[in-house]
């Protein structure tokens, strides 16, 4: 057997092809591509026709970035439109070998099927759905719901269904792309009747034949899935119209307005323009005409008092924000006006055309939104619209997609998106003044990975995200000051450290402190969890949570734990970031809570307790530490497969355990590394992140009732989203774990 049809067995592959131009498809793309890259560690996409001329195509781009694939971009490509056009026949022979190459180097690949950009667009959806049969790939299909009731949809899709069988391509789903909102019932269950036995009986004649002109090659590969599969009616999902995704940013006008960037922030390029407004009037007038998210085009000669007033309304709380101002006639700003730029610092993208108002203005309204790498807001909305309406399980479940025994960053931080989406839980996020706080919460509302609590001044906190492009619609803003708030955990707090000398007086004054507010509305219910800690200092963020949240049961100390993300496994190393040199008893304490921590996220639990010598073999206070910890871990829990003391090398190279401590079911096989103190364990995660590549998530809080995680003070937005992630999480399982306790009672 050749390399070919060696790729052609171990690949899974989907088919994605649109019935029309307008289908959203990229969305679908996009997220068939996220929810494999749970499952697999060797993620391929491949489109079967691009368009000539070296341009490098957007979805594959978009794919291949996110996704970090390494297969270069030509072999992610079959052939041109030209050479389509030339010889269909020797085009669907080239795609076909193109793709073999390609899947044989992959676990699985999403195919995308063309754009119906070609002039010949009629025959475009047969010729998609001919190359699928040949690639012997199922094809899940895309239909537009833009201004279609619900049976002209089903209407769509049993003509495109009467196509693919006369070719004898499978249909695995259905996804109906920008439904209108309230309509989703309705068009499934319309779609759902074109799959009753009278729809497989029809004999009407789809539409111009569709692929008439496009003889099949003679490549005898129809697709086929297994009979149970082939039987199986195919599933049907609906994704609502999300207007942000089909509008244009302020970076797609700025190119197709030949424009330069004069002033603002060039991170808000990335914002959407919801709407255009020709400011060809006075001030006054204009300002009557603004709505959220306008983009403004005046003519560049008219700047003195138009640019202060539109920026004046763009900070102003009672105004709705800007998403940027395009100056046309290529003119020169007055040097008072450059000056009043230089100084006021806003972020408002102004952009200098050289064109004159009316070309600019007609141009600019020819623009459509694309999702593409170079838009990261799209990506996240378009994720989030996917994945509330398409039950990814059941489509890969379907499709037959297994898990990778390997593990890679990409695939950890994507099944704990998948969790944290499945039960939605609410997290506060107390500092709500810094800029990284409100670009993760945007993200994560974008994604809906979990429902948002800023603590803040809602006029401010709105204003902000407002300046910065930011979407916060369904993010939740609290002010720390609210009187009634206020009173209740003054109260509440006043009764936990009662024996502490209390009063109600300085209780007030205590918990208007964002961190001590965060840490009182998870204690009362009214959030799940807190992540804080990006400007505030580790004490300052957990000391609340020792004081009301307290330590579970059973547990003595509040620890740590990073997850050490690898190239093809998830490591967990605790404590390196808590206690500075914890006892036996605390040791024994880190090494269980780590493991059930490891277990929560996926880890299969092998604790390895660190220390310079490996089982019997040496002797001292600090081996002694870890053999007592050792100890009284497995007293606390003998099932749990734990070796201590062992080296580094003996825990995580199978030939080094084997030759140290024969027999040991955790030697050379650990996934939990538990260290003997912060220094050892602050040098170790930050060696293994350096020279092995590894990223570094936490560190994640473990030993409470209740979720509180920590940030890094230089964390990152992308730090942050994760944190947030991980929190929701810890939740779904604190929450479970306290309904078995309560269902044992």
């Amino acid at each position: 057997m050749d390399q070919a049809d060696q790729g052609e067995t171990a690949a899974q592959g989907l088919y994605i092809t649109a019935t029309d131009a307008a289908s959203g498809k990229t969305v679908v793309a996009l997220g068939v591509a996220e929810a494999m890259s749970r499952r697999v560690r060797r993620l391929g996409v491949f489109r079967p026709v691009v368009p000539g001329g070296g341009a490098v195509d957007p979805v594959v781009d978009l794919i291949r970035t996110r996704y970090r694939i390494d297969e270069p971009y030509e072999d992610c490509v079959g052939t041109t439109y030209d050479a389509v056009h030339l010889d269909p026949a020797r085009a669907v022979e080239t795609i076909v070998d193109r793709y073999r190459a390609l899947a044989a180097r992959c676990e699985a690949v999403v195919v995308v099927g063309s754009d119906f950009t070609d002039a010949a667009n009629t025959t475009e959806f047969g010729f998609n759905a001919n190359v699928a049969a040949n690639l012997a790939l199922p094809v899940l299909l895309v239909v537009g719901g833009m201004e279609r009731t619900p049976q002209d949809v089903a209407a769509v899709v049993r003509v495109s269904r009467q196509e693919l069988t006369r070719l004898h391509a499978t249909e695995l789903a259905v996804i109906v792309n920008r439904v209108a909102p309230g309509e989703e019932d309705a068009v499934r269950r319309e779609v759902a009747t074109v799959f009753g036995p009278a729809a497989f009986g029809e004999q009407n004649p789809s539409p111009a034949t569709l692929s008439s002109a496009i003889p099949s090659p003679a490549i005898p590969s129809p697709a086929t899935l297994n009979t149970t599969d082939q039987a199986a009616t195919p599933l049907v999902f609906t994704i609502p119209e999300v207007p942000g995704l089909t509008a244009p940013t302020i970076r797609d006008l700025a190119r197709a307005a030949d424009g330069r960037l004069i002033s603002g922030d060039e991170a808000l390029l990335d914002r959407e323009a919801a709407s255009l407004v020709v400011a060809a009037m006075s001030l006054p007038n204009v300002l009557d005409r603004l709505t959220e998210g306008v983009a403004i085009i005046a003519p560049g000669d008219r700047t003195a008092g138009l640019v202060p007033g539109l920026l004046a309304a763009h900070e102003a709380a009672n105004f709705p924000a800007l998403s940027g101002v395009f100056l046309t006639g290529g003119f020169t700003l007055p040097a008072s006006v450059s000056r009043l730029l230089e100084g006021v610092s806003s972020p408002l993208p102004i952009i200098a055309s050289g064109e004159d108002t009316l070309p600019t203005a007609l141009h600019l309204a020819a623009v459509r939104g694309e999702i593409t790498a170079d838009h990261p807001g799209k990506v996240e909305t378009a994720l989030g619209a996917f994945a509330r309406g398409v039950d990814t399980s059941a489509l890969l479940n379907r499709l037959n997609v297994t898990r990778s025994v390997a593990v890679t960053p990409l695939m950890f931080q994507a099944q704990l998106l998948e969790r944290a989406r499945s039960q939605r839980r609410r997290i506060v996020l107390p500092e709500g003044s810094d800029d990284r706080i409100l670009r993760a919460a945007d993200i994560v509302a974008r994604r809906g990975a979990a429902d948002l609590v800023v603590l803040g001044e809602e006029e401010k906190v709105r204003a902000r995200a407002n300046a910065l492009g930011l979407d916060l619609a369904g993010v939740r803003v609290v002010s720390p000051a609210d009187s009634v708030l206020v009173e209740e955990f003054a109260r509440v707090y006043t009764r936990l450290r009662e024996h502490k000398g209390m009063t109600l007086d300085r209780a007030r004054d205590i918990v208007q402190d964002v961190s001590y507010f965060g840490v009182m509305m998870v204690h009362t219910g009214r959030a799940d969890g807190m992540v804080s800690g990006a400007v505030h200092t580790t004490a300052h963020t957990i000391r609340p949570a020792f004081e009301i949240i307290r330590t579970e049961p059973g547990v003595s100390v509040v620890s740590s734990v990073f997850f050490m993300l690898l190239a093809d496994r998830v490591l967990v190393y605790g404590d390196c970031a808590v206690i500075p040199d914890p006892d036996a008893e605390q040791l024994a304490d880190v090494a269980v809570s780590s493991a059930r921590t490891a277990e929560a996220f996926g880890v299969q639990p092998r604790v390895a307790m660190l220390s310079y010598s490996s089982g019997e073999s040496g002797s001292g206070k600090d081996v002694e530490k870890v053999r007592e910890a050792a100890k009284l871990a497995h007293a606390r829990d003998p099932d749990l497969p734990l070796e201590g003391p062992i080296q580094y090398d003996a825990a995580a190279d199978p030939e080094v355990g084997a030759l140290k401590l024969p027999g040991s079911v955790v030697a050379g096989r650990a996934t939990v590394f538990i260290v003997p103190d912060l220094n050892t364990g602050n040098n170790l995660y930050k060696a293994v992140q350096r020279s092995a590549g590894a990223i570094a998530v936490g560190p994640v809080l473990q030993g409470l009732r209740k979720p509180v995680n920590d940030l890094s003070r230089g964390a990152l937005v992308q730090d942050i989203v994760n944190t947030i992630v991980i929190t929701a999480v810890q939740s779904q399982v604190e929450t479970s774990e306290a309904s078995e306790v309560g269902g044992q009672r």
